[in-house]
């Protein structure tokens, strides 16, 4: 098939014998051998063509159609919107059930942030608001500062 290399030795090359693989027959029945004549024997016809020539042969029975397969009453593509169906149905509790927790968890996160700004905010009130033990409030003395070349003086 390709040209033979002429620029080194042609190599040894072994001999491949290669043994047959029995086929096993499809069917479970054997195979006859010996082929089967039909019962009649077909009538042969002769055809004269426009332009003279004749044509002699046998008659061919037209083919027939292949039986058309019975169709399921109920189609695939119905029975698979059912089960689509079926299954979302399926998921609608689990989803009824996180859309509940998320709802009670946005509760508790609301009700935990309120609770502690009430602490904070009482914690606050007592600090500002509750009883000095000295008996005296703070005094803050608040002069007027003179501000000369960004320098507070008093």
């Amino acid at each position: 098939m390709y040209p033979d290399h002429t620029d080194r030795a042609p190599a040894v090359r072994a001999v491949e014998v290669h043994q047959p693989t029995p086929l096993t027959p499809a069917a479970p029945y054997p195979v006859p051998l010996v082929p089967v004549q039909p019962g009649t024997v077909p009538a042969v016809a002769s055809v004269v063509l426009p332009d003279g020539r004749v044509v002699t042969g046998y008659a061919v029975a037209p083919m027939q159609p292949e039986p058309v397969a019975v169709k399921p009453a109920v189609s695939r593509t119905a029975v698979n919107v059912a089960l689509g169906g079926v299954g979302f149905l399926a998921v609608c509790g689990g989803l009824l059930m996180l859309t509940a927790f998320v709802t009670a968890l946005a509760a508790l996160v609301t009700q935990l942030i309120t609770l502690a700004a009430v602490i904070f905010g009482g914690w606050i009130a007592v600090q500002v608001l509750g009883s000095n033990r000295h008996g005296a409030g703070t005094t803050v003395n608040i002069r007027k500062a003179v501000i000369k070349r960004n320098k507070f003086y008093t």
